[in-house]
């Protein structure tokens, strides 16, 4: 009897030491992975582009959320990142700062250094409003980035365009679509930039073609890693529509969707099996 007392309480030694040395793994992972970057390719097909848009490249960047948990130097990294990829057309989906007005400067700044064939276009996210939104704005503009706060601009190649629009923020309830579309039509090509992925319904009601989104942070933790696919009440919960639309890409009738994962972290310094992502949007006609 002893001996097996002794057994039991050796096994659940056993078993607490194996949960502290796979608790301190995830952390070290869990710190480290905020700083690799990941490039993420993705081609999206849309039925009426124009024929001199064909392979548009468009590169996304979202919730750089400049702190004391992301520097300057680490959005510069992925400001070279982003231009050695070539792309046409720069999209950034909001959340440049977080907890403090100075950061505003030194984010536009790096981000001032983008280069895209047709420009580089943002929206804010509700950090940047929380903050000082019109700060932001003006910062990003004095470093010739267009900032389409519910309205959209004509992207012209050759004698075809397509529409790019952008809306402000839904959190902070500054989001307005109809005016965003007020001067497209559903016969152009419209890509639509919003911080938050919830306009994927209104935008499908209003027949966008392509929505590019951030604010999920695709999660930040991957809690499916960190419990394991048997767990039924986690995969349920996982497979709610509200989750799958916080990474990558997604489709609500004709209408598809985007989330970037973002550069930077909110709440915890943490990420875990969910780098940060710079994401290249090969753009193509079927």
């Amino acid at each position: 009897m002893k001996k097996y007392v002794l057994s039991r309480k050796a096994e659940r030694r056993g078993r607490r030491r194996q949960w502290r040395q796979t608790f301190a793994a995830v952390l070290r992972a869990a710190m480290i992975e905020p700083h690799q970057i990941e490039i993420t390719h993705q081609i999206i097909s849309v039925e009426k582009l124009p024929a001199e848009f064909q392979g548009l490249r468009v590169v996304q960047l979202s919730d750089v959320h400049h702190s004391p948990f992301l520097d300057e130097e680490r959005i510069n990294e992925a400001v070279r990142m982003a231009n050695d990829l070539r792309p046409d057309l720069v999209a950034l989906t909001g959340d440049y700062i977080s907890h403090s007005r100075d950061y505003i400067a030194p984010c536009a700044r790096a981000l001032g250094r983008l280069r895209a064939a047709h420009g580089v276009f943002a929206v804010l996210g509700n950090h940047d409003h929380w903050t000082d939104g019109a700060m932001m704005r003006g910062a990003l503009v004095d470093q010739g980035i267009r900032v389409l706060c519910n309205e959209s601009t004509r992207i012209q190649r050759g004698h075809s365009h397509i529409r790019l629009a952008g809306v402000d923020d839904m959190m902070v309830k500054r989001d307005d679509l109809r005016q965003a579309l007020e001067e497209t039509n559903w016969g152009e090509t419209r890509i639509l930039l919003s911080h938050n992925p919830a306009i994927i319904r209104e935008a499908a009601r209003a027949g966008v073609d392509l929505v590019l989104s951030g604010h999920t942070h695709g999660g930040q933790i991957n809690w499916r890693l960190l419990t394991g696919r048997k767990d039924r009440k986690i995969a349920r919960w996982l497979r709610r529509p509200s989750r799958r639309l916080m990474r990558g890409h997604a489709q609500l009738g004709s209408t598809q969707l985007y989330v970037n994962r973002g550069l930077g972290t909110v709440i915890v310094p943490l990420r875990y099996g969910c780098p940060p992502e710079i994401t290249v949007l090969e753009i193509i006609k079927p």
